[in-house]
């Protein structure tokens, strides 16, 4: 029997289902599709008002895919009020498989030259699954999600799934849905194409302020929400990191968090 690999964790996705495990030393992988279901509507998104002027002066450096496994194992460590985690070897393995495909991102809070915060997750077509975020500093997690949501929204996503509702997630405007109509948004956001990378470089035709550019470089890339077209995009860049998915992608997300908010609030 043919040992279970990131593609068939993807068509796991594709049915509505997702992995977990009891403990990080457990190597027993479960397969879950849950009766119901987390989403965060990307045209509902909330940003509580203090958040939003945290976001607004950007206080981290924001960057894709530069760390990924870092991040993963930050959200897979034990924390304050959390001694074990979903996150197992096996899973973790294999999201560093779909990483190297392409379909796994990451979403850094840098500080100082310090990875302070940040979430991960699988994008497939038009759904995003957030499955872990982290934070070191105060906010970094929840600025990681805004600067999510925003890129979401701007790369044409139908779908973030937050996998399990948490009062957390509850200021924010996420809902909790049953299978069935969670199945339904599953199949319009799969039926949609969207692109990660089509913030890098900056678009919308909004101001950009003081947002910097992307940049591309060689060399390699290295935690669970639930605890998920504008005519100026730099095409060239775009187009650039979509070509080259995980594999040797360097770059900010070239969007300040004033047109984060923007993004957001015009979604709404």
């Amino acid at each position: 029997m043919a040992a279970f690999d990131a593609r068939d964790l993807l068509d796991c996705y594709a049915r509505g289902v997702f992995p977990m495990a009891d403990a990080r030393e457990d190597a027993r992988v479960f397969l879950i599709d849950p009766e119901r279901r987390g989403v965060i509507p990307l045209d509902g998104f909330h940003v509580p008002r203090r958040l939003a002027r945290t976001v607004r002066g950007d206080p981290f450096e924001i960057r894709l895919d530069t760390a990924f496994h870092q991040v993963v194992l930050a959200c897979a460590a034990a924390g304050p009020g959390r001694t074990e985690t979903w996150i197992n070897r096996p899973i973790e393995r294999l999201y560093l498989q779909l990483h190297k495909l392409g379909h796994a991102h990451s979403l850094e809070c840098w500080q100082d030259g310090e990875l302070v915060g940040g979430l991960y997750g699988v994008s497939l077509k038009g759904a995003f699954f957030g499955e872990s975020m982290f934070s070191r500093r105060r906010d970094a997690s929840k600025v990681a999600l805004v600067h999510l949501v925003a890129r979401l929204i701007g790369g044409g996503y139908r779908l973030l799934d937050a996998q399990f509702m948490t009062e957390h997630l509850s200021q924010f405007g996420a809902l909790e849905i049953g299978r069935a109509e969670y199945h339904r948004r599953l199949a319009e956001a799969l039926a949609a194409e969207a692109d990660f990378y089509g913030l890098v470089g900056g678009e919308s035709g909004a101001d950009l302020g003081s947002a910097g550019t992307g940049a591309l470089a060689g060399g390699t890339t290295e935690g669970v929400l639930a605890g998920g077209a504008g005519g100026g995009r730099s095409s060239s860049l775009g187009s650039a990191a979509a070509g080259l998915g995980a594999a040797g992608l360097v770059a900010t997300t070239g969007v300040s968090g004033a047109l984060a908010l923007q993004l957001i609030a015009q979604a709404s």
